[in-house]
């Protein structure tokens, strides 16, 4: 049977990911990381996740991204803009998708997995210079230099399913496989109970995917 890696956050994209995953036959090693984020109620969501997609293989990886500041996400000192931001937002965690996508690239080959599935989207997203294609293509090139695997002609694809989607057509594809939104986290400063602030971008681009896909909002607001 093949085997894929699936970056789970938590969020509405990439429990999306992982049904897909599911979906083409793929057993699933689901990857998460506690990287000094402002709350763990993403990581608590990814765990419920997990748990209700019957992953056996959940690893929980533990990096101090928030030690090179810069984010509004891993630092308490930076407020968490509440409207538009121009350019790219101080919610940009800086490298953490290469970061991520490196640790991923690492456990495709020790477990033998075919493909890593990521949730980046270029549509419906925050302006992040790591959700793009150029991003995907070259680190897919990167991939086939540095690894065992990818010298032996043996490539992990670096899979992005929803990266030309706007939220909308996720949503609707995530419920065509029985996604439960309800289960997801993806504001930028949730509590602790996973209740969204109603307020950030992240909020914002989740409401108003809902709303465009004509489907019932299941978050949980403060």
């Amino acid at each position: 049977m093949s085997h894929a890696v699936v970056l789970l956050s938590g969020g509405l994209d990439s429990v999306t990911c992982l049904a897909l995953a599911q979906s083409q036959g793929y057993t699933i090693t689901a990857l998460s990381f506690d990287y000094g984020q402002r709350h763990n109620a993403e990581l608590n969501a990814a765990r419920a996740i997990a748990t209700h997609y019957g992953v056996k293989d959940h690893r929980v990886l533990r990096i101090d991204l928030g030690a090179m500041g810069g984010s509004a996400l891993t630092d308490a000192a930076l407020a968490v803009p509440e409207s538009h931001s121009e350019g790219i937002p101080i919610t940009y965690v800086p490298a953490r998708n290469t970061v991520f996508l490196a640790f991923a690239l690492g456990v495709a080959e020790v477990t033998g997995a075919e493909a890593i599935f990521i949730g980046v989207n270029a549509v419906d997203y925050s302006g992040y210079p790591d959700c793009r294609p150029a991003f995907i293509d070259a680190f897919q090139t990167l991939a086939n230099l540095a690894t065992k695997t990818g010298v032996e002609g043996v490539s992990v694809r670096i899979e992005t399913p929803l990266i030309a989607l706007p939220k909308s057509e996720i949503i609707h594809t995530g419920l065509a496989l029985g996604v439960d939104y309800g289960l997801t986290v993806s504001c930028y400063q949730a509590d602790t109970h996973g209740h969204a602030c109603g307020r950030c971008d992240a909020c914002r681009l989740r409401r108003d995917g809902f709303q465009v896909a004509g489907v019932t909002d299941p978050t949980r607001y403060q």
